[in-house]
């Protein structure tokens, strides 16, 4: 029989025996859920140090710039290892510049590019093989801080090419040119700072663009590549088409994959000029050469800003083409051949001031190189630029398809193709 309470009757419950009974059912439960929490934790913890590590590794190996002091190595005690211990492991090694030239007309570019014809393989060949470098560093020039000034793209050459790199005393240059192919040539090794870079320690890149000056003509005007003599009107309309990039302009038109936006795409023009027109000894076609100076260029520029000033001589497009692509709009500017252009100077003004007179190290103005990279110059880049234009008439193949571009503004993405596959290479240092 059940005993029933009134209900209006409280009944004390004991806590004691209501919790022990939960308790027990609780530690009953299965806990399947709560594991689950925790190895789910446990995994994102160990996944996240797997990630740092991985990026820590990364940084590891790749050369940030900083100056990298190598640990000290006991000999080992082995004594067949001790007879065996190369000596010229340890040997010291001080902060240079390799001042260099080379004609890229048959090379992939000074970038060094596994499976590719390059001007950096070559120079890193060499050096092994004079032992200016050990086979770590062939392997992974970064180890000696090997770091180049200006990067130059397939087909393009330079007069005046700075490495920056650490090697060791008394090296033999003219060992080392026997080494080379005779369209590189090393002019001298010289000391400088610890922490000098060749590329961030740069002030300004001169550039120069070789081209027949029949591209100065009028686009409707019939003239002979062989027989046509610039007038001295045409000259001047080059310079007052040039001088219109001096200055601190937005150049996103006069590369590629880059906004408006972007601070990167402001860049320094010092200088742009047009020399005097010249006739190649053993050729009767007049050349002249465009020389421009800034601080750093991007992929194309150069090319764009010959090949838009050239639309504006030749009357396709008016002069105001060149101002409105510095603004946000988009338009499609022509690139001209690479075959012209030539890293031909590379400038370090404040590091000369600095430490040029600090009775260690030498300035970096290159005057008493001067004679050997003219000579190089004319022998192996100037005439190789006539001749392969000569042969080849690049720049009057290019001229014939500059009246089909549009100097309109396009839609985004669309790009200007022209009679002829675009050329995708790239011509100056991308920085």
């Amino acid at each position: 029989m059940v005993k029933k309470f009134p209900a209006n009757v409280v009944t004390e419950v004991n806590p004691v025996r209501v919790a022990q009974p939960a308790a027990q059912a609780l530690s009953r439960r299965p806990l399947s859920f709560l594991a689950q929490m925790a190895e789910a934790v446990e995994q994102k913890v160990a996944d996240g140090k797997g990630r740092h590590e991985d990026r820590k590794r990364q940084k590891q190996d790749r050369y940030n710039g900083a100056v990298k002091k190598r640990k000290w190595e006991d000999p080992p005690a082995d004594p067949d290892a001790v007879r065996n211990f190369d000596p010229a492991s340890r040997v010291k090694k001080r902060k240079c510049i390799i001042l260099m030239g080379y004609s890229g007309v048959n090379y992939f570019g000074m970038q060094r590019n596994p499976g590719t014809k390059t001007i950096e393989e070559e120079l890193l060949v060499a050096m092994l093989k004079n032992e200016w470098i050990s086979d770590e560093a062939f392997k992974q020039p970064q180890q000696i801080q090997f770091q180049r000034a200006a990067r130059t793209d397939k087909g393009v050459s330079a007069a005046t090419q700075v490495v920056s790199i650490k090697l060791p005393e008394n090296l033999d240059i003219a060992g080392l040119n026997k080494d080379l192919p005779e369209q590189i040539r090393v002019f001298a090794v010289k000391r400088v700072t610890k922490g000098f870079n060749s590329k961030s320690n740069c002030d300004a890149r001169t550039y120069t663009y070789t081209l027949p000056t029949v591209a100065f003509a009028a686009h409707d005007e019939e003239v002979s590549v062989e027989t046509y003599r610039a007038p001295e009107d045409r000259i001047q309309k080059v310079q007052e088409t040039l001088k219109l990039f001096e200055g601190t302009k937005n150049f996103h038109n006069f590369t590629s994959r880059k906004e408006f936006i972007d601070p990167s795409v402001k860049r320094f023009i010092m200088s742009f000029e047009c020399e005097a027109p010249f006739v190649p000894e053993g050729t009767t076609v007049e050349f002249a050469t465009i020389k421009i100076k800034g601080q750093s260029f991007m992929l194309h520029q150069i090319r764009k800003m010959v090949g838009l000033t050239l639309a504006v001589v030749r009357g396709l497009t008016p002069p105001e083409t060149i101002t409105k692509a510095f603004e946000e709009t988009r338009y499609g500017v022509p690139t001209a051949p690479g075959l012209g252009l030539v890293l031909s100077r590379i400038h370090y003004e404040k590091y000369n001031v600095r430490y040029g007179a600090d009775g260690c190290h030498e300035t970096l103005d290159f005057e008493q190189e001067q004679d050997q990279i003219q000579s190089f110059f004319r022998e192996h880049i100037a005439s190789t630029i006539v001749k392969t234009e000569l042969a080849q008439r690049s720049m009057v193949e290019w001229l014939e398809t500059l009246p089909l571009h549009s100097y309109e503004p396009r839609e985004e993405g669309e790009e200007w193709r022209g009679k002829r596959k675009a050329d995708d290479e790239g011509d100056d240092d991308d920085e």
